[in-house]
């Protein structure tokens, strides 16, 4: 699929969408990141990888604001993690976090009060493109459908970052397909998408940075096109070499 981009304003062209140095998380005694540092740079979509337990989670969430470094720093856009940062980050974590009692519609109109830049032509156009009852309740709705409408609302943000934690992972192979167009559509030439996932065969096309974690510390961070050529094979193969004993 090739990648549709548009021009964005409001942004720090010189610096790259996130940058960590010498990032460390410890919950307790467990290390969770372990003094990471890498930048990534604008325009780009990059697959973060690694097993449960690898730290993948824990750095999205950091990069969100919804977690605090026990060391190091991230940088948003040039911007130290705080509500300036926040306001450029359109973030979908793996569980469902909306209100089962609400609506669609009113989700949507939620979405639209508390966001600046959120887009609510954008968001019906993917509603019905992806067959969401608007009127339905999430308390009825199925898992899947639950993900598609958590997947439209963060795409629906006019960010500079989209934070998105394992975004195909429950739906079925259709709305897979549509969902990768989405997020290749969807953003901008100064902006960024990270995202997280275990179904890496799926998405690896459409990437141009892996960062593989093991352990809280980076195994691998390069472009997939240099990967694959290092290693004369998929990524999705590469990954499953490299974790087989997990």
């Amino acid at each position: 699929m090739e990648k549709v981009k548009n021009l964005s304003n409001d942004t720090d062209e010189l610096s790259p969408i996130i940058e960590c140095k010498n990032l460390t998380k410890l919950y307790g005694k467990k290390i969770a990141l372990n003094d990471i540092s890498f930048s990534i740079g604008r325009g780009k979509i990059t697959g973060i990888m690694g097993v449960n337990g690898s730290g993948k989670t824990t750095l999205m969430k950091m990069i969100a604001g919804l977690l605090v470094p026990t060391s190091g720093s991230v940088k948003v856009c040039g911007k130290p993690i705080g509500i300036a940062s926040k306001q450029i980050v359109s973030y979908l974590p793996e569980k469902t976090y909306l209100n089962e009692w609400s609506k669609v519609k009113d989700t949507i109109s939620f979405f639209k009060d508390f966001y600046k830049d959120f887009n609510e032509a954008k968001a019906y156009d993917m509603l019905k493109r992806l067959n969401v009852n608007t009127n339905e309740k999430l308390l009825t709705m199925s898992k899947g459908t639950k993900e598609k409408l958590q997947l439209i609302l963060v795409m629906s943000r006019e960010a500079q970052v989209y934070l998105l934690d394992e975004p195909i992972c429950g739906v079925d192979p259709a709305t897979r397909d549509y969902i990768i167009r989405t997020i290749i559509s969807n953003y901008s030439e100064n902006s960024g998408v990270i995202i997280s996932t275990h179904l890496i065969s799926d998405i690896e096309n459409i990437l141009d940075d892996v960062l593989i974690l093991e352990n809280g510390s980076i195994k691998i961070f390069s472009s997939a096109d240099e990967i694959r050529q290092k290693y004369n094979k998929s990524i999705d193969n590469i990954f499953r070499e490299m974790f087989k004993c997990y």
